[in-house]
């Protein structure tokens, strides 16, 4: 597909499940089968936040997935080490310049070894701007297991800017759309209950409005909250506007 094309297709999608499937299968014909996209909004210098609250999307086999994400393996990544203090993209063939004395630490060889296992040898990082401090979003591209590394960085020495201005578009446009982690997705109610409280109105008001019993309003936020794993409602306004759960259209 033409770039002006997919990105004409990128910005109109409707929802995560269309994007990324557009998205996954136009990086396939550059020659990357295997993608991770990650992003938080709760990064600080000792912590990128609960993994239950990334945004990760990722046509990986579920085995990556929880071996890589869920036991926290990421961390320990030599790539996103680099992709929390830069901007751009790195190759993978970069990985012993970025390594003190071109060394591994113990964490990083289990990385190194969980990766050759999974047949994720050959690569390139994608490490967006951020759009505030506590935040930064990351795509990995592995490609496909008949490409070796060097092909790879000759697909980037040609065409990296094509696939980088690709990459950001669908990075920006995954900022834009409603993310619904599994088991986190509100209820029609507990969304219009949560922008009632982000217009500053009073429970008694949400009442009046809803058409519902003070009761039943705190009912609907008190299972927004638990839904979302926050002990405020305050903390559940912030975490349903920046996955975009607020002011949804309906279909």
């Amino acid at each position: 597909m033409k770039i002006s094309n997919y990105l004409n297709y990128l910005l109109n999608a409707q929802t995560l499940e269309e994007l990324w499937a557009a998205h996954t299968a136009e990086m396939a014909d550059y020659g990357f089968d295997r993608l991770v996209y990650g992003s938080t909004y709760y990064w600080t210098d000792t912590s990128l936040g609960d993994p239950e609250d990334f945004v990760i999307l990722t046509n990986q086999p579920e085995k990556y997935v929880e071996g890589f994400v869920h036991t926290g393996l990421y961390f320990h990544s030599p790539m996103l080490k680099w992709a929390l203090q830069n901007e751009g993209y790195c190759c993978w063939s970069q990985i012993p310049e970025l390594l003190p004395d071109g060394k591994m630490t113990p964490e990083e060889r289990k990385v190194h070894e969980f990766n050759k296992r999974m047949g994720v040898t050959a690569g390139c990082t994608v490490s967006f701007r951020s759009v505030s401090p506590r935040s930064k979003g990351v795509m990995s591209l592995c490609a496909n297991k008949d490409l070796t590394q060097d092909d790879v960085d000759e697909i980037w020495e040609r065409q990296g800017q094509d696939l980088l201005l690709m990459n950001n578009a669908a990075h920006l446009k995954i900022l834009a759309l409603p993310y619904r982690p599994p088991n986190r997705g509100l209820t029609k109610r507990q969304r219009e209950a949560l922008h009632w409280v982000g217009d500053g109105k009073t429970t008694q008001d949400i009442a009046l409005l809803m058409g519902l019993t003070p009761a039943t309003v705190e009912k609907h936020l008190r299972l927004a909250r638990e839904t979302l794993s926050v002990e405020t409602t305050a903390q559940a306004v912030l975490k349903a506007s920046l996955h975009n759960q607020m002011f949804v259209l309906e279909a």
